[in-house]
């Protein structure tokens, strides 16, 4: 019997037409010149998203990409998709509006650690709350790459750029950590380069049912080369990455002689050298969770500054009520009652006053 992820999800996928022909990558390329700077992250995030696309099944015609403003908010430039470059910050908001009024289409959003982060931060954290039916896209590189590198909502403390020449002062989001604080239903984090599990994470983005957030370290080579250099040399990220993957003990570094355990003292999570001793209380990883409380402690692992301790992949993935269908099953609701909405009534309500001059 399937369950009821599966249920919901096949329920909002009947929703969207499927696509008459087997598509391919190629597909999804759009005639546009790409035009992000030489070795920008952006680049492998596009190829990752094109050839994954077709795994959808879906008409082409029928997804959409809703960007901000920033360099990733070229994004849908480059889709052979619908799609809009909207306003600052906007995108979730946008989106929303457009997943709730037509269920028929899939709808992705494309942010940066600025533009969602910054002016966009109410947009995004109610979006997620609400758990509308988007996946969200969240490119971090820790830095405003448009407007030519001034520091950004994640950049970390001390961070010397043209706006903060003495270093940063402000705290950094912890783009994961602010997600599952607004009851984000799927929360995710992976990196630019890593093909495999970048598309490994877009898969699982795509087969939730409700919002879905993934943020993406992503390199700007020009303002903030090598920010994430660390999860990337294959020597270093051995020992700083931590590979989450639901039902299996959390695990990393050199042959898996580190384990992630919980402190019984302070409820916190904590990095140990796995013994034979200490090896039974290493944290298996429950994606499914109800509580959210284990998967935030995982998102505070990472070091703002050293990145150490960094888990990527899955951190949460739970059902609840999509908004698009609740909002659809009012509707329904009220024309059964009504046979049709009287908007002049609705706003005017029962109390109304009558001036006499």
């Amino acid at each position: 019997m399937p369950d009821t992820r599966e249920l919901l999800h096949n329920e909002l996928l009947q929703l969207v037409p499927k696509a008459e022909a087997k598509q391919s990558m190629k597909d999804f390329k759009s005639d546009q010149e790409v035009r992000w700077c030489p070795g920008c992250g952006d680049y492998a995030v596009l190829a990752a998203v094109q050839g994954f696309m077709p795994e959808l099944g879906l008409a082409k015609e029928n997804i959409t990409f809703v960007s901000g403003i920033g360099c990733s908010s070229r994004f849908p430039y480059y889709m052979n998709t619908y799609g809009m470059h909207s306003i600052h910050g906007r995108a979730p908001s946008i989106a929303t509006g457009l997943a709730t009024s037509r269920r028929d289409l899939s709808v992705w959003v494309v942010t940066g650690d600025g533009d969602a982060l910054s002016i966009g931060g109410n947009h995004l954290i109610h979006a997620l709350r609400r758990n509308v039916n988007l996946k969200i896209l969240l490119f971090n590189n820790r830095i405003y790459g448009l407007t030519k590198g001034q520091y950004s909502p994640t950049s970390e403390v001390g961070k010397i750029t043209k706006s903060t020449p003495m270093g940063s002062l402000d705290a950094p989001f912890n783009p994961v950590s602010l997600a599952i604080g607004a009851e984000a239903t799927f929360v995710a984090r992976t990196v630019d380069s890593d093909r495999k599990h970048l598309t490994s994470v877009l898969r699982a983005a795509a087969e939730h049912s409700g919002a879905a957030l993934v943020e993406i370290y992503q390199n700007c080579n020009i303002f903030n080369d090598g920010a994430f250099e660390v999860l990337k040399d294959k020597e270093q990220a051995a020992e700083a990455v931590i590979r989450l993957e639901h039902g299996q003990p959390i695990l990393f570094g050199a042959e898996g002689t580190k384990g992630v355990v919980r402190n019984h003292a302070t409820g916190d999570l904590e990095v140990v050298a796995v013994t034979d001793e200490n090896r039974s209380q290493v944290l298996v990883h429950d994606a499914h969770a109800d509580s959210p409380t284990t998967a935030f402690a995982l998102s505070r692992l990472a070091d703002a500054d050293t990145l150490h301790h960094t888990p990527i992949g899955v951190l949460r993935s739970v059902q609840r009520p999509v908004y698009d269908t609740l909002m659809s099953d009012q509707v329904d609701a009220a024309m059964e009652r009504d046979g049709k909405g009287d908007l002049g009534a609705l706003l005017a309500g029962a109390d109304t006053w009558t001036v006499i001059g």
